[in-house]
């Protein structure tokens, strides 16, 4: 079979070269393109020939799966997998495998990092000791003997809360299903309502579906304290950027950390967020360190291998 990576891993090619090896050693055809592309056509291109393909966070869409006759395994390099065209994966039978847990510290120690900018204004203080600035106007507020919510405790919100517990924080969990190593830790569960309107930090760790896309609205940024922070590294769309940014201005919400959007970074100069008060933005990093590069690109290729030796691994529900 033929198995091409469409886009780079974020580690040494020869790192990409030892992981192949063993697909080579079993007489599949390896192939690696070093640069990324969201044009259609060349993802077409890269893709003809192949039984299987390796993308991480670069849309796959439906328009491109139903030009590729022969695909029939994509191995996503990422743990969500709504750029995928996965209808058209369950019409055709494809099956998509993704890298779950391979960014749990990372997104999660980011969470806290964004916390930290904010409550204790690390990007204001940085610009005004450039500026010739003192520590006027820059007090900032402490994590320890706060209530963080934590929004969704699969395996990164539940580590998420672990770290903020480690802070002295009390911490609060809203789940569909209650997770035993979250509780175990110490986190309560309790309603979303009460989450809400007792927490002083929300963070969001929740998947990005039908139910979930556009579920963090006005309405319930109103349940939220005046001097509470909300934190998002889960998906963008799951927020209503309009309706944060407008929270954040009128002083509805003390402070936003936001690695996430509506659409991957670069983002439109009009995104209300820019120009958004006590707002820490970074352009989609939490997954991005080199422990967790190196994990998924392990976990990837052993799915890979896995699926070839029919007993696959990682499978997506689609």
């Amino acid at each position: 079979m033929r198995i091409a990576l469409l886009e780079p891993l974020g580690v040494p090619v020869e790192t990409i070269e030892k992981l192949a090896e063993p697909i080579r050693q079993a007489g599949h055809e390896f192939v690696y393109f070093d640069t990324k592309t969201t044009d259609p056509d060349e993802l077409v291109r890269r893709s003809a020939q192949a039984d299987v393909v390796m993308i991480a966070n670069n849309p796959y869409p439906t328009e491109v799966i139903e030009r590729l006759s022969r695909l029939k395994m994509i191995a996503v390099a990422f743990t969500g997998i709504d750029h995928v065209g996965l209808e058209a994966c369950k019409r055709r039978g494809v099956t998509v495998c993704n890298c779950a847990g391979y960014s749990d510290t990372s997104v999660a120690e980011l969470a806290v990092g964004l916390t930290i900018s904010v409550l204790r204004k690390i990007q204001e203080g940085d610009a005004a000791l450039r500026d010739g600035g003192t520590a006027a106007g820059l007090m900032g507020t402490e994590i320890t003997g706060k209530t963080v919510g934590i929004v969704g405790t699969g395996h990164i919100g539940s580590r998420a809360g672990i770290l903020f517990k480690a802070f002295g924080a009390r911490v609060l969990g809203y789940a569909r299903h209650e997770n035993k190593e979250a509780t175990a830790a110490g986190i309560e569960y309790a309603s979303l309502d009460e989450l809400l309107t007792t927490s002083d930090i929300v963070s969001l760790h929740l998947p990005l579906n039908n139910m979930t896309r556009g579920s963090f609205d006005a309405s319930r940024m109103a349940q939220m304290k005046t001097s509470s922070i909300l934190i998002n590294c889960a998906r963008g769309p799951i927020v209503n950027t309009a309706a944060l940014a407008s929270a954040l201005n009128e002083g509805r919400l003390a402070g936003a950390g936001v690695d996430v959007f509506d659409s991957e970074p670069p983002l439109d100069k009009a995104n209300p967020l820019l120009h958004a008060k006590n707002c820490v933005l970074t352009p989609h990093v939490g997954f991005l360190t080199k422990e967790a590069m190196q994990r998924r690109a392990k976990i990837v290729f052993g799915n890979v291998t896995a699926w070839l030796s029919d007993s696959p691994t990682n499978v997506c529900k689609l």
